[in-house]
């Protein structure tokens, strides 16, 4: 049976309808699947962000919760949304990421992004730098870099190479300048190998290097300890193919790896290609659950 591929468009003041539209017609997406309209086109005034259109994202976000929760679709793809008029909507999540996480009832997920060139894995999400050591643990990096192994593994990949980046600079040079990385990174790196013999896992990793390595094919993906310290490289070499992707779930949700650009609403130079890896994406991790 072909897969089913929910879609939403997102806050539709914003660029979400003009990049669907344009990955639809690509020519791009798999044929052996069924891509469905979650929610429906509304006219909003295009360029700005407003009530009515957040309204409208916010009620297609719990549609397409239910269709993964009730199994109507196989996978969803979401467009952009605003979180400064979601929140003001009522949307009370930092993010999708976790929205998508309650509402499937899964406490054990992680956000990853994942491009042509790059796979990032996040241990720490939408907060601040300042409370990033304090959230730091070695079981919270061993469940996610379980979840970044079994990611990679569903792509294909046979045996991972996974690098844990390090929090401080120079891995921290021995305690000089902080012992996040010894005692709390290094442990969850030993521990990984030792329960995951079918991945190879690396670090704690010097942070200014572990990226170009990834870049250059020495690794698979990279734990980050922060949502900075991956999504900055990861922006600076895959913008265009980057997907994000929400690790965990019992059905894929995916999005496009960039915002509503308000200012390009409407002017057809909305660049589709990251829309299109994440419905090619959808199709390849739903067919292989």
């Amino acid at each position: 049976m072909k897969p089913v591929i929910g879609y939403t468009l997102g806050d539709q003041s914003g660029i979400g309808p003009e990049v669907i539209s344009a990955a639809l017609a690509s020519g791009e997406l798999p044929e052996g699947a069924e891509y469905r309209l979650i929610g429906k086109r509304v006219q909003v005034r295009l360029g700005r962000p407003n009530a009515e259109s957040a309204k409208h994202a916010f009620d297609h976000l719990e549609q397409a919760a239910h269709a993964l929760r009730e199994g109507t679709v196989d996978a969803v793809v979401t467009a952009p949304v605003c979180k400064e008029t979601l929140h003001e909507a009522g949307f009370r999540w930092p993010g999708q990421t976790e929205f998508f996480a309650e509402r499937l009832d899964t406490g054990n997920y992680a956000m990853c992004l994942t491009g042509k060139r790059l796979t990032v894995c996040l241990a720490t999400i939408h907060t601040s730098l300042q409370s990033v050591p304090s959230l730091l643990n070695t079981e919270e990096l061993v469940r996610i870099g379980t979840l970044l192994k079994n990611f990679c593994l569903r792509k294909g990949i046979l045996r991972p190479r996974i690098a844990l980046a390090a929090l401080n600079p120079h891995a921290g040079e021995h305690g000089a300048f902080g012992d996040e990385d010894g005692t709390i990174i290094a442990p969850a790196v030993e521990r990984l190998g030792v329960i995951h013999p079918d991945a190879e896992f690396d670090g704690p990793s010097v942070p200014d290097c572990v990226y170009r390595d990834a870049v250059e094919g020495n690794y698979d993906a990279v734990l980050a300890p922060y949502h900075d310290q991956g999504l900055i490289p990861l922006k600076l070499v895959d913008f265009h193919t980057a997907v994000n992707v929400t690790l965990g779930l019992p059905r894929p949700r995916l999005s496009p790896d960039h915002g509503t650009a308000f200012n390009l609403a409407g002017a057809g130079k909305a660049n589709p290609s990251s829309t299109i890896h994440a419905f090619q994406l959808a199709v390849r991790m739903a067919q292989t659950r």
